[in-house]
């Protein structure tokens, strides 16, 4: 345990996601040791984006406006919903350049043990996207895990009724991977979701 202020330090940077507490002690002293004017900046940034960072009114994406840079973005196909469980899945799809629609947050997955049930996302939100006309497909991109498979489902039956064209992200071997590594359940997503190549 380190003196006041240091240790508060090291305790506030072991609550982020990912930094445990060798990590947030590393962090915490590489802090001590940056010019006042680094760390100043530092301190800046995280309280303009508290302070400036909204969520997306339509899609739930993080945004400096009621809207998006994506929802605002006349050119994007207003056909297609790609639904992800946070902000930054969209950044990952968007990094492809393959998907050109929309996007749906919803703001987390359905976790019975962290207590997170459908009321918990945006899905009633989505529901009311889906009145529009023009949506003809819902693209699932939920994490490939049991939270993001259990939400995957329970979308898929909510989705179902409305007579509109549900697809699910292939999930299956890494490029660069080995078979003998590979699990049995990506083995098997990799066989169920192959496609013709001639």
């Amino acid at each position: 345990m380190y003196e006041g202020v240091v240790q508060e330090l090291i305790d506030e940077l072991s609550r982020l996601p990912g930094v445990g507490p060798k990590s947030a002690q590393r962090i915490a002293f590489h802090l001590l040791q940056t010019e006042d004017d680094q760390a100043k900046r530092l301190a800046q940034v995280l309280l303009e984006v508290k302070e400036r960072v909204r969520f997306c009114d339509t899609c739930g994406n993080v945004a400096e406006d009621v809207l998006c840079n994506i929802c605002r973005d006349p050119r994007r196909q207003q056909t297609a919903i790609c639904v992800v469980e946070e902000s930054k899945d969209v950044q990952a799809i968007e990094r492809t350049r393959e998907f050109r629609g929309l996007y749906h947050v919803l703001g987390g997955a359905i976790s019975p043990i962290e207590g997170i049930g459908p009321d918990n996302l945006r899905i009633k939100e989505l529901m009311s996207r889906l009145s529009n006309p023009e949506i003809q497909e819902v693209i699932i991109a939920t994490d490939p895990n049991l939270e993001g498979e259990a939400t995957a489902t329970y979308l898929t039956r909510m989705l179902s009724p409305l007579g509109i064209r549900i697809s699910r992200l292939a999930s299956g071997l890494p490029v660069g991977g080995d078979l003998e590594y590979a699990d049995e359940v990506t083995l098997g997503r990799a066989f169920e979701g192959r496609r013709t190549v001639n």
